[in-house]
Parts: structure tokens; C-alpha cells; sequence
């Protein structure tokens, strides 16, 4: 499957969590659950290669996005995968195949208002954040998506100062630090 995204990825500060869900929650935000999550990165040429193995969420996932600390677009193409023992297995494959970069384990609660999706996340060895994905088709809804985030970005009071421009695996893997 592959989608267009325009997202940000803020730090959260003590009590940022506590407060943000509950706007999200005053705003109808429909709550999918909280995932662990353990997420296998490869060596590829371009763009990154992640395998996604937890409760709620396993796929494989294909990215491309610009290291920048604002809103970014990203192109990703997404395969489900049905079971954790098939994921397991590919991680080996693909690990032995590509060889493996880094692993980031968090712990992700998951919302969505319509095309929206939010993850606040306590990341292993790098703490707690906020992420907010508009989630589209085509880089044609870019302004829309855009808005959106803009929007929510406002209403959970993330600040310019708490943007991230590097994705986890980079700032686990040493580089943005």
C-alpha cells in the first residue's frame, strides 16, 4: 500500500503526555490502544527499511522523508504482515540479506481523528515524544495534509523548540544528537 504523509515529531516534556491525550480525547480522538513496539531497521542505499513487530501494528515499511525539524512530507509503502512469528522470521531474513542497522523498542499509544493519526511514544534510550501524521494518498493533498497538521500541531501545544528533524533510528544510531 502506499501512501503520502506530512508529519512531525516533537519532544514531550514532563506532563505533555497526560495533557495532550486529553485534548485528544475532548477533540474525539478515537483511541486504538497502546502498542510495544520493536522496530528493525536494515541497510538500504536510499530512504529506510524498517520491520515493525508489536501487539497492534506489524508491517513492513518502506520510507522516504527529509531529515527536517518541521513538518515533512514522506512517501511510504506499507505491507501488513499477519502473524509475529512471520515478521520474526523476515527480521533474520532481511537481516541476513541487507544486515541490520539499529532496533528501536518503544511503547506507543495510538489515536486517530479521521486521517490523523497521533503516537505518543516513550522511546527506549531516547524518552518520551509526540508524533502527528496526516495521512493521505498522493503528494497532491500535500496542502491539506499540511493544514491538518498545522492544526493539531497548535491544539497539543507543540512548540517550534521540541521539533525533531531526525527519525528514532537516527538519533539511537548517533546521528541529529
Amino acid at each position: 500500500m502506499q501512501k503520502h504523509l506530512v508529519e512531525i515529531k516533537a519532544r514531550a516534556g514532563s506532563g505533555d503526555h497526560a495533557r495532550q491525550r486529553r485534548v485528544l480525547l475532548a477533540a474525539g480522538a478515537d483511541f486504538r490502544g497502546t502498542d510495544h513496539q520493536v522496530d528493525h531497521y536494515f541497510r538500504v542505499p536510499e530512504g529506510r527499511l524498517k520491520l515493525r513487530i508489536g501487539n497492534i501494528e506489524r508491517s513492513l515499511i518502506f520510507y522516504r522523508r527529509p531529515d527536517a525539524a518541521g513538518p515533512k512530507d514522506s512517501s511510504v509503502s506499507l505491507t501488513r504482515l499477519e502473524s509475529e512469528a512471520a515478521a520474526t522470521d523476515l527480521v533474520d531474513t532481511l537481516g541476513r540479506a541487507l544486515g541490520s542497522w539499529v532496533v528501536v523498542d518503544k511503547q506507543r499509544e495510538i489515536y486517530f481523528i479521521d486521517n490523523v493519526k497521533f503516537h505518543l511514544d516513550r522511546v527506549a534510550g531516547l524518552g518520551d515524544f509526540v508524533e502527528i501524521e496526516a495521512i493521505g494518498s498522493s503528494p497532491e493533498e500535500r496542502e491539506a495534509l499540511l493544514e491538518q497538521v498545522n492544526h493539531y500541531r497548535h491544539l497539543l501545544g507543540v512548540e517550534d523548540g521540541n521539533l525533531v528533524a531526525h527519525s528514532y533510528s537516527d538519533l539511537l544510531a548517533g546521528a541529529g544528537n
